[in-house]
This record gives C-alpha cells, sequence and structure tokens, in this order.
C-alpha cells in the first residue's frame, strides 16, 4: 500500500529526472504532503537528489534516493505530474488512485523516432536560414540534422556519456556539413553548423538554472549552469576539432 511520503517523493522523483527546475519540484512535493494532511514533512532537493522525511499517522517515516540521473526533458510528464498534483489538492484522488496516475505518467513515450527526425531536421534548417544561411545551407543542415537524431538515438540506446554524446554529435554533424560544402552543395559553412548544432545546446539547463538562481537555489542553479557551459565547452570542441581538420586536408577550403 502506497504511502503519502512516498507518494509525494515520486511524484517529485519524475519531475527531476525529466528536466523539472528545483522550486517546481520542491513546491508540489510539499503541496502533495499539505493536501493529504502529513503530520510533518520537510524535503530537501538537489538537481540529482531528493531527501525527505515526515510523520504520517504518529509514525515517522524517511524516504532518501541518493541519485536520480537526469534522462532527456519531457515536457509532457512534467505537464502531468502538474496536473495531478492539482487535482490531489482539490481532493479529486486517493493516495493509491494517485499512485496508479502516477505510474500512467512514468510510462509517457518520448516523440517515435521518425518524428523525432523529422522535428530535428525542420529545426536545423530552420535555424540555418533564420540565421542569414540560404536555401542551399538549409537544406544541407536538413540533412544534418537526420544524421544527428539519427546518431543520438543510437548513442542513447548504448548509454554513453552525456559529454562524449555532445562531442562526438556536434563532430558528426559539422563533418556532415563539411562534406556537402566541399561538394558545392552549401553557401556558407558557418550557417550550415549554426542551424545542425541547434539540437544539441543546452537551452533548458540554462533557463532552469537562471531560474533556481531567482528562487535561492544557489547550489543547484551553480551545478546546473556548470552543466550547460561544459557541454558547451563539448560543442565547440567536437566543431574545433573537425573545422581544424578538415582545412588542413583541404588547403583551407572551409575558411
Amino acid at each position: 500500500m502506497p504511502t503519502i511520503l512516498n507518494l509525494s517523493f515520486q511524484m517529485g522523483e519524475v519531475l527531476l529526472e525529466n528536466g523539472a527546475e528545483i522550486s517546481r519540484v520542491q513546491e508540489t512535493m510539499e503541496r502533495v504532503a499539505c493536501a493529504y494532511r502529513i503530520d510533518s514533512f520537510q524535503v530537501y532537493v538537489l538537481t540529482n537528489a531528493i531527501f525527505a522525511t515526515g510523520v504520517e499517522q504518529g509514525v515517522e517515516r524517511t524516504a532518501m534516493l541518493k541519485h536520480i540521473p537526469s534522462t532527456a526533458t519531457h515536457l509532457g510528464r512534467i505537464c502531468a505530474v502538474n496536473q495531478l498534483s492539482r487535482e490531489i489538492v482539490q481532493g479529486a484522488h486517493t493516495v493509491e488512485e494517485a499512485s496508479a496516475r502516477l505510474e500512467e505518467i512514468r510510462a509517457l513515450p518520448y516523440s517515435p523516432l521518425p518524428l523525432a527526425v523529422l522535428a530535428c531536421a525542420v529545426g536545423s534548417a530552420s535555424f540555418s536560414y533564420l540565421f542569414g544561411g540560404s536555401w542551399r545551407d538549409a537544406a544541407v543542415a536538413f540533412v544534418c540534422g537526420v544524421a544527428l537524431e539519427l546518431f543520438l538515438s543510437f548513442v542513447g540506446r548504448k548509454g554513453m556519456s552525456k559529454f562524449l554524446t555532445n562531442l562526438s554529435a556536434s563532430a558528426l554533424v559539422t563533418l556532415c556539413g563539411g562534406v556537402f560544402f566541399l561538394l558545392g552543395l552549401g553557401d556558407n559553412m558557418d550557417k550550415i553548423i549554426i542551424g545542425s548544432i541547434i539540437r544539441l545546446v543546452p537551452g533548458v539547463a540554462l533557463t532552469n538554472s537562471i531560474r533556481d538562481f531567482f528562487h535561492g537555489d544557489y547550489l543547484s542553479g551553480a551545478i546546473r549552469m556548470l552543466d550547460a557551459f561544459l557541454i558547451g565547452g563539448c560543442i565547440a570542441v567536437g566543431v574545433g576539432f573537425v573545422v581544424r581538420g578538415l582545412s588542413m586536408l583541404t588547403g583551407g577550403a572551409l575558411l
């Protein structure tokens, strides 16, 4: 039988591992505990850990999870947990019903691969054009976006680390764009690269870090900002290494 503390803890876990900011996780857990009138509840949330204690029906319970790995951001799950917490506050669910609903939310799938590939390709082409590229640059970026999403899907199944993933993925799309550019199928190498690597830019992590700072969660904000900067550095190294290598091989044709 699920307890109030475990339900609150699991809802916070789903939010945290799917990219929610720290203040949202903590507030949601506190609202759920308050809605079910738990006697005492204390929670401390970091970017990859939740510590929670509570007194439920006169019995002190402690839940602690030392590590919650962050997966790809899933806004659908975050919105679903937010809605569930609102319904709990309104008294619409028992603990058992809320736990069953939460399991359904955990099972919400990511976008199917064909749709993800199309979105990445269209996004890459659009950003390449918006940043001043020609339609030829956008077309090359479209192809690079297809290759990038397929590569990310492949390495995601292999469990490659975040930093190696971004380093190798940025190198791959730069190599792909460079080859097309050298074949005369693009006009501006920089616009092709810019559009192609947008998919890798850690915008959510950087935004959440700023929001954490504004809410006074300085430790979590600093961790997320450092993570975003390191990912940006990996992308820069991957792009720079391939551009430099191709330039040396082609006598500066990319410069």
